[in-house]
């Protein structure tokens, strides 16, 4: 009953209005196209100058963090050359000979020896508070400074994080347990070296950074009533020990925040809490780039000055929709509907929206006009339908080619192995390789269908390193995890057994045995993550990458290339793929396509 009373109204105000004259119609049209107009203008106006003050504030804080992460670099990065410069040191080349042949009969001479370098070390930088040599030998530091023996160096979580990584590091604020007066400090760990660069003498060196002074200069001439500055990880926790923020600032630890700090040097962007809006610059420093300073502004806070240019742009706003009905009267010969109506549609047309029509109830020359506009649009909208046909088949046709460009050298080599091992009577192995090289072949064909089950793909690489495993044994194992579900999403054939067949080949070239190769795919929201990676000699990513993307005449990369350049036709924009070596050193190559199980053909 509702919808017939909705309708029925409609018809009565359409009514309505055709039998209003020309006139009248035109002038309700230029009040109303009026009123649109300028509330678009001024939104758009204040839109403009919000993004202007935004731009303007993003430089002027971004410029300010910077500035104190430079400050803040250098100082460190001076207390680096310290460190190298202490080593330079004669002292300090007795205490390597010493620690090297275990001669502790120099000992106090050196000790003696090192505290005019250490006293012209703290000189140079005040924020240290003290220096630490620890070595087999015993121990050296300045006479300032009152050593706690109970704690050994070698006993401490320090040595062990060196052990771990395996070279100098900065550590976030702590206790320094070296010294008995137990200062915060920020630590500089790194191995001695002798002068031939070596580091065999087991010898470190422990400069401590004053925490307060640090915080002191990172903080001075930043924190402003409006903006506030931390000095943070990636993670977002404070690179201080004491926490100096408030608690309404503890947003810099939420993960939904700190996944918006990029690798970048520096960088920007707006976070939006529970709460409140806010604008946020970070800057990395060189010496250790897990660690920022970041600024924060609210963003009402930011805009807060263009609330006079709202009030302005409302009453400018309202005048002129006051004034546009005066002077409507003088205009409306200058407008017609069907024209502006027509003019629209053009408009949207330019815009490549072909599915506007023009359509009117009257029969004058301008709908005359707009009937044969609707006839041309068909046309054009023929004609694109046509071009997309033959995009779409020539875009199929270049998958086709990049397919069966895929380098035959495996069947070449599987045939080879074939014949050698029947000559030599294997015949057990020449009939297992025979059946998965037929195998393979039937799977690879996959009835003519470009995209093919990851099951189906999986059976592929399982026959391959059937296959493999007879032709290289013992040479490596391999390890599939796919989660169930996944088994039935579509992808395009021949994608994971090139990338198997790089680890093999190329990976594992330099071993006997030993080799492990993980195949792993998992749903990440709506996409489909496949993962191959080894345990071999490693990639090198930057170097492939560019063969991928600016192929040249040589073979390195092909396979790779030839499956980037196949998702890009199969998916556009919509994949990925990232080339890495793991942790272990080895290769690692992941692709991620949009998970689908319908449509596939």
């Amino acid at each position: 009953m509702m919808m017939f009373s909705k309708k029925k109204w409609g018809t009565f105000v359409k009514k309505l209005y055709y039998s209003l004259s020309l006139k009248h119609r035109i002038w309700l049209t230029f009040v109303v196209l009026i009123m649109f107009g300028l509330t678009a203008t001024g939104g758009i106006a204040y839109w403009i100058a919000s993004k202007e003050i935004q731009r303007n504030a993003l430089k002027t804080s971004q410029d300010t963090v910077n500035q104190s992460a430079q400050i803040v670099n250098e100082r460190l990065k001076n207390i680096g050359i310290a460190v190298r410069a202490l080593m330079f040191s004669d002292p300090f080349k007795q205490v390597m000979t010493d620690a090297q042949n275990n001669d502790r009969d120099h000992y106090y001479n050196t000790w003696t020896s090192l505290q005019g370098v250490f006293s012209q070390v703290k000189f140079n930088d005040s924020m240290i508070d003290s220096i630490l040599i620890a070595s087999p030998i015993g121990d050296y530091y300045h006479t300032s400074n009152v050593r706690d023996t109970a704690n050994s160096f070698y006993d401490s979580d320090l040595y062990k994080h060196f052990k771990e990584i395996k070279r100098g590091f900065w550590t976030k604020g702590h206790k320094d347990a070296f010294f008995m007066d137990k200062q915060d400090v920020i630590s500089l760990v790194v191995e001695g070296v002798n002068e031939l660069g070596e580091k065999r003498s087991n010898v470190y060196v422990v400069i401590n950074v004053k925490q307060d002074d640090l915080y002191e200069l990172f903080m001075e001439n930043l924190s402003t009533a409006e903006k506030q500055y931390y000095f943070v990880d990636s993670a977002g926790e404070d690179v201080n020990l004491d926490n100096r923020s408030s608690q309404e600032d503890q947003l810099t630890k939420h993960s939904s925040f700190t996944k918006q700090l990029t690798d970048e040097m520096m960088g920007s962007f707006f976070y939006k809490d529970k709460k409140k809006e806010y604008l946020v610059n970070y800057a990395r420093l060189e010496v250790k780039n897990d660690w920022m300073i970041v600024g924060i502004q609210s963003k009402s806070d930011l805009l807060a000055k263009l609330n006079g240019i709202k009030k302005a742009t409302i009453y400018v706003i309202l005048g002129l929709m006051v004034l546009s009905l005066f002077i409507a009267n003088n205009l409306i010969y200058l407008l017609l509907k069907p024209l502006y109506s027509l003019q629209r549609l053009m408009k949207r047309v330019e815009e490549n929206d072909l599915n506007v029509r023009f359509e009117s109830e009257y029969k004058d020359e301008v709908s005359q006009v707009g009937f044969r506009f609707n006839r041309m649009l068909d046309e054009i909208k023929q004609l694109i339908e046509d071009v997309k046909v033959r995009e779409s088949e020539k875009r199929k046709a270049e998958i086709k080619a990049l397919s069966a460009q895929m380098d035959p050298h495996f069947f070449y080599n599987t045939l080879n192995t074939i014949y050698c091992k029947s000559v030599l009577g294997e015949n057990k192995d020449v009939n297992e390789m025979i059946l998965a090289l037929s195998q393979m072949f039937q799977l690879s064909l996959s009835g003519g269908r470009d995209l093919i089950t990851l099951k189906d793909e999986l059976d592929h690489v399982r026959q391959y390193l059937a296959i493999q495993q007879i032709s290289y044994e013992e040479l490596f194992v391999c390890h599939i995890e796919v989660q169930p579900e996944l088994l039935a999403c579509g992808i395009p054939k021949v994608v994971i057994q090139p990338l198997v067949e790089n680890s093999i080949l190329h990976g594992f070239q330099d071993r006997e045995s030993g080799g492990e190769i993980y195949i792993n795919a998992q749903s990440e929201e709506d996409w489909l993550h496949l993962t191959v990676e080894d345990n071999g000699t490693g990639l090198v990513p930057e170097q492939l990458m560019a063969s991928i993307i600016h192929p040249t005449t040589m073979d390195e990369g092909y396979a790779l290339r030839n499956i980037y350049h196949r998702l890009q036709l199969y998916y556009g924009d919509q994949q990925r793929m990232i080339i890495s070596n793991n942790d272990s050193g080895g290769g690692r190559i992941e692709i991620w396509i949009p998970k689908q199980t319908e449509g596939m053909g």
